[in-house]
């Protein structure tokens, strides 16, 4: 496959393709989810967190994301549990994150057991760095929970989720890394995408829906 010459420049010092291309990536990735955040109205945690999931959601499974979706729910489902059976004991907050992400790493390690004894292989086999970005999510969620409740915690989480989804299908789509490869520079229009919304002012799509009884009047 021919590359621009800035990549094959890239490639022949020894920098793995696929390396330069979500580095590329990323600042598309990130530009998704300040468009979700700007004109959606979609909050997610922040704008790392569902980046770096985006990214986690490839090593799972070549063929799909049912198995980062089942892992991120996984993990959100345990770190409610454990946060509630928690609660009681009245902990400071760093020993509960820790007891949080020792439960749910222990409850990962029992999923891909049972991964692996019914021969799911793309499961059983994923390496420990995505399982680990899946599972530093729970910080973000227990502090979310503690901050704002449970159930904000999870709606933040739902939309981490979807915006993480649509950014895997992004990243994976043939014909945008295609296009980036041979035309790495069209990058920069992600920084002019981003100057305009960082002028944005007019009401968020979700905004619309919420006060559509007040905007109907307008």
């Amino acid at each position: 496959m021919q590359y621009h010459p800035l990549i094959a420049f890239f490639v022949e010092q020894g920098v793995p393709v696929q390396t330069v291309l979500l580095l590329l990536m990323l600042p598309v990735i990130a530009t998704l989810v300040a468009f979700f955040r700007q004109v959606i109205g979609i909050k997610a945690f922040g704008i790392y967190t569902p980046s770096i999931i985006t990214f986690a959601l490839l090593a799972f499974d070549p063929n799909g994301v049912k198995y980062g979706i089942a892992i991120f729910v996984s993990v959100i489902v345990v770190g409610m549990l454990a946060r509630f059976v928690l609660k009681r004991f009245r902990l400071l907050y760093l020993p509960r994150v820790a007891i949080t992400l020792s439960i749910i790493s222990l409850a990962i390690l029992i999923i891909l057991v049972i991964g692996g004894m019914y021969q799911r292989t793309g499961l059983a086999a994923v390496s420990i760095f995505p399982l680990l970005i899946m599972i530093t999510l729970a910080e973000k969620f227990v502090a979310t929970q503690i901050e704002k409740g449970s159930r904000a915690a999870f709606i933040l989480a739902v939309e981490t989720l979807i915006i993480s989804v649509i950014g895997y299908f992004l990243v994976s789509w043939h014909a945008l890394t295609a296009l980036i490869l041979h035309f790495p520079w069209i990058i920069l229009f992600t920084f002019l995408i981003n100057f305009s919304l960082g002028k944005w002012t007019g009401l968020r799509v979700t905004e619309y829906f919420r006060f559509r009884k007040i905007t109907r009047y307008l």
